[in-house]
């Protein structure tokens, strides 16, 4: 039985069904030649989405990403320090003086995941920090995503991989030049790193990384370009390749809540009201999220409320399934890529 037959056999109600819709209406709409921008809160880096993840960016069935800056470096992260992650099943019993010693061996943890701090975050710090230093000294500022492809692609990590790169979502995306905006960047490890080499006097200052209202003027180009053909005049650089192809309808497939979503989703209200431009809404929405709806909650917020914002329409498919996106998504991924 495929994965997309113990679906239908299976996931006849409830969340469940909502499941199986929001799949049917992701396939129909890739299929059809629309485009997809998929969000990533939460860790789903760590949770290993990318064994799913990466092929649906293989095979053509997500166009652009926004992700916090956590679920950008901790695919990177994953990628050279796997084998040395430590698993903690039964974490909800540890006590307060059980993380302490916890911090003490140089473990991190999330839920009941550990990342060694020597083996992932120094691991990075020493490549990404010589490669801001070289934006800095050439005057060629550029996006954080930008500086994780080049160690991707420039192939000098590749003997410390410690899982298989086609399990790696940002290798997929760095082959692919995948457009990616992260905002909020400064909220991160290496954001922290950033501003501690700056501190210490290994950086002059914060010019070599582009900033999250660039990312708004990159993603609202290759929106208009996507959506109809046209970007915003004089852009130079770009966060990703630009679409080709006749315009198509953008879908928006939001995992979790916060600023990986509430940010690119905005991009439409702010070309149609602020820019002044005529664009589409975004033409599919899905949300997996166990947020609920709540006195000015963002993430818990039902679709019907984004109609008044401006970015869905009062016909947009649109779908909330209230579960754990580390079950959901990759059934998704699996009935989208016919598994």
């Amino acid at each position: 039985m495929t994965v997309t037959d113990f679906m239908r056999r299976h996931y006849r109600h409830f969340n469940a069904a909502t499941l199986v819709d929001a799949a049917d209406a992701y396939a129909e709409h890739v299929e059809g030649g629309g485009r997809m921008m998929v969000t990533l809160a939460g860790a789903m880096s760590t949770a290993e989405l990318g064994r799913s993840l990466a092929e649906m960016i293989r095979r053509d069935r997500i166009h652009a990403i926004s992700c916090t800056a956590a679920n950008l470096e901790e695919d990177l992260f994953n990628l050279v320090a796997h084998d040395r992650y430590v698993r903690i099943p039964r974490w909800r019993e540890l006590t307060p003086a059980d993380e302490k010693k916890l911090e003490g061996q140089g473990l991190n943890r999330v839920t009941d995941t550990c990342i060694p701090e020597e083996e992932a975050f120094r691991r990075i710090e020493g490549p990404i920090v010589k490669r801001w230093r070289d934006a800095e000294r050439d005057g060629r500022p550029r996006f954080p995503h930008e500086f994780c492809y080049d160690l991707v692609r420039d192939g000098s990590l590749e003997d410390e991989y410690r899982i298989p790169p086609d399990d790696s979502w940002l290798v997929a995306a760095a082959e692919a030049d995948l457009p990616l905006f992260v905002p909020g960047w400064e909220d991160s490890t290496l954001g922290n790193v950033f501003v501690a080499s700056v501190l210490a006097g290994k950086l002059d200052g914060y010019s070599a990384v582009r900033r999250g209202v660039e990312y708004m003027h990159d993603l609202a180009d290759w929106y208009l370009v996507t959506t109809t053909g046209e970007g915003v005049p004089g852009l130079t650089a770009g966060s990703g390749r630009r679409p080709s192809g006749a315009p198509a309808p953008v879908g928006f497939f939001q995992i979790g809540g916060g600023i990986a979503g509430d940010f690119p989703i905005c991009v439409v209200p702010m070309i149609r009201q602020d820019l002044g431009r005529e664009c589409p809404c975004w033409s599919y929405f899905c949300q997996i999220s166990d947020s609920t709806t709540s006195y000015g909650s963002y993430s818990g917020a039902v679709p019907s409320e984004k109609i008044s914002w401006g970015k869905l329409d009062v016909d947009t498919p649109s779908y909330v399934i209230e579960s754990d996106a580390t079950i959901v998504a990759p059934l998704m991924f699996g009935r989208v890529l016919g598994w």
